[in-house]
């Protein structure tokens, strides 16, 4: 039976990692680690054995004690404050928790020796400000951080190959893009736009004004079944020591994002721009290449964004 550790378990990826492990009709013992208790049931995925242990990552002791117990084959480590926004307002504790949540894992992996493969999450946020005539992105291009997060990022990425190239230990790297799909948060910015059109539909308006910060920015966003798809893929095929821009290879203006919720709720929205809204120094263009890892792995991303958006309009509709 195929042993994964989750950290970050409780997350909005993780709920869909075990949805695809349990797609694939393989036996598979998981076991997830995270500050809070998952919002969604363990016990029904078919074929996956799940076990789940709240902890904080930052007591490596206890890191240790869960690791040895469950001797895992591989590791997705998810775990990580995510939001761009917050490290902006608490740029120290993002940064020390980011960085050290890792090392404490990776470190413990080293001295217990076991023998697993890691998947480094990383993010597209690594690559900062990119001229349009480096469209799309590979990963050869320079990382440039332009916030917090984004350089806490780099430092795991920079961890991960002093420990592959000074342990010879087994990490896989990502940069991954602008997730998006059901049950995501309203803090991230898809599903903010959304929720609010929503909300205006079910008041039965049919025009309305949405608050924003810069819908010019470009962005790449991939289905967080594709992504998922993608971790998978690379757990099983990437190559050690590599990083793989995990993305669509597709950009939209969040102005055209707007636009296409709009349309589907026949909304007439008003957009006025926050400058309270607006990160400073944000990313203008952000469009990845997905060549490298669909050569390596086999990986395909499936799911159009229009079904994306079809699916997290269905999902807030539902909620009251």
């Amino acid at each position: 039976m195929k042993k994964i550790l989750i950290t970050g378990f409780s997350g909005f990826v993780s709920h869909y990692f075990l949805e695809h492990l349990s797609s694939s009709k393989e036996s598979v013992s998981i076991l997830g680690l995270d500050l809070f208790h998952p919002q969604f049931p363990i016990d029904h995925y078919k074929d996956i054995e799940c076990r789940f242990e709240a902890i904080n990552l930052l007591h490596k002791e206890k890191v240790d004690n869960l690791i040895f117990q469950f001797q895992p084959q591989y590791i997705l480590h998810l775990a990580s404050y995510s939001s761009v926004a917050f490290s902006w307002r608490n740029p120290i504790e993002s940064f020390r928790n980011n960085t050290n949540i890792f090392l404490n894992l990776v470190d413990t992996v080293r001295e217990l020796g076991i023998e697993c493969r890691l998947l480094s999450i990383g993010s597209s946020e690594e690559y900062g400000n990119v001229s349009e005539k480096s469209i799309p992105i590979t990963e050869e291009l320079e990382t440039r951080p332009v916030s917090p997060y984004a350089v806490a990022r780099v430092s795991q990425e920079m961890l991960s190959r002093v420990y592959v190239d000074g342990y010879g230990m087994d990490i896989v790297m990502t940069r991954s893009f602008n997730h998006i799909g059901p049950q995501q948060k309203e803090l991230f910015v898809v599903p903010s736009f959304v929720k609010q059109m929503v909300e205006m539909k079910k008041r039965g308006l049919t025009r309305g004004v949405l608050h924003t910060g810069d819908v010019s920015i470009v962005r790449d966003f991939l289905d967080v079944r594709d992504v998922v798809s993608a971790y998978s893929a690379l757990l099983l095929h990437g190559k050690r020591g590599e990083i793989y821009n995990v993305c669509s290879g597709i950009g939209r203006s969040l102005r055209q994002v707007v636009d296409l919720i709009a349309d589907k709720l026949s909304l007439e929205i008003e957009i006025r721009e926050d400058p309270k809204m607006i990160r400073p120094n944000d990313n203008n263009i952000v469009v990845g290449s997905n060549e490298k890892i669909k050569k390596e792995t086999g990986w395909m991303n499936d799911i159009p964004f229009e079904k994306s958006i079809d699916d997290i309009i269905a999902h807030w509709d539902t909620i009251e």
